[in-house]
This record gives structure tokens, sequence and C-alpha cells, in this order.
């Protein structure tokens, strides 16, 4: 089956709307209300892409996320796939699509179980600071960058590859999401600000050349 075109369709007739994934379980999946807002201007202004203002709120077993060349989810508790879900999200992530899992700090006991789910056969694995995601438009020779201190450990990318191909990535202890939001919303340093955006950049950038 052949859904890489899917994602694609909506273009034709609008912007491409970056898609926020709304899930089950009682976790925040809406933690971040201008996060995706801020991005899509970064790339439209830094990439020359064509982003809508407004994200795409989509449900996990809804059809509309093949509207969406990437997912983003994000939030601070559970988050869990029925198996209908599961079942959509792969075959979205096997025809084409992209999801970034961003830690809002409390994610992560949740994520790795629901993701088992979706890709039984795939574990994830940490990526190097060489992999392409971090060398895009934007360079980050250590990987991703830190945003949100939390607990204080060491930011980390870590990604499910499906035969051969990045279909999720999953950053931890880094907060792209908060950085990404509007700068009275956590008191962010620009600089800061300007790092996670960057980062995030440099994601959609490298979905779109790979």
């Amino acid at each position: 089956m052949i859904i890489t075109a899917l994602l694609f369709l909506q273009a034709d007739a609008q912007k491409m709307k970056l898609g926020l994934l709304v899930y089950g379980g009682g976790g925040d999946w809406y933690a971040n209300p201008t996060a995706l807002k801020n991005l899509a201007f970064f790339c439209n202004q830094q990439l020359g892409t064509v982003f809508d203002s407004k994200e795409a709120q989509v449900e996990v077993g809804s059809k509309e996320i093949f509207n969406c060349p990437i997912l983003f989810a994000t939030g601070h508790g559970r988050i869990m796939f029925n198996d209908v879900e599961a079942q959509n999200l792969r075959t979205y992530l096997i025809g084409g699509g992209f999801l970034h899992v961003d830690d809002n700090y409390g994610l992560d006991k949740f994520i790795r179980p629901a993701m088992k789910k979706v890709f039984p056969e795939l574990d994830f694995v940490e990526l190097p600071f060489s992999h392409p995601i971090y060398h895009q438009k934007f360079d980050f020779a250590n990987g991703l960058p830190k945003i949100h201190e939390h607990d204080g450990k060491a930011p980390k990318g870590y990604a499910l590859v499906y035969q051969g191909r990045v279909v999720v990535f999953y950053s931890v202890e880094t907060d792209l999401n908060d950085g990404w939001e509007d700068q009275e919303v956590h008191g962010d340093k620009e600089e800061k600000r300007q790092q996670a955006l960057r980062m995030g950049a440099n994601i959609v950038s490298y979905v779109f050349t790979n």
C-alpha cells in the first residue's frame, strides 16, 4: 500500500499543517498550546516551508493523521494506544509518515510501552551526534540542546528505525516544546528559544530530505 502520497494531498488545496497527536490515557497532549504555531512560523522563515500557523489536532486512530507530513506528541504523563490506534499509527509511519515525541518530563515510562505496541519488533536506539538530524540547516555538534534543566541529566535523542528509515524521533531531557512556546510562557531567554526552534527546524528539514 502506498500511503506517502496521501501525506501531501492537503498541500494541493491549502498550506500544510503540522500535526499535534491527540492521545488517550489521561496525559496532557495539549501541554504546549503555542509551540507548533511558533515552530511553523520559524520553519516558514528559515526553511521556506508553507506551514499553516494553526496546527492540526489529530486523534491517533483517525484518518486525519495521513494529512500531516509530521506528527508531534508531548506531555507530562500517561499516553496509551488501543489496538486500532496502534495499527493506524503504524500504517502512517510505515507509509512515509514521521512522529516526533518530546518528553515534557514524565512521559518516558509511558511512551516506551505505547510505541512498543506500535512496533513490537523495534527498540529505541540512541542516535549519535553525527546523525544527519543534528546537521541540517543548523549544526548541533553535541546533539540536542538543553532547554530546561529538570533533573540536570544530559539530553538524548532516540529513534525507532524501520527498514533503515527513522520513523520516530524521541527527544528526552531537553523540552524542545517548552522552548518553542511564546517567550512569556516559560520566561526562557531568547538564546534558548532560538536553540529549540533551530533544532525543531532541523527535525522538519530532516523529514523532508530523507
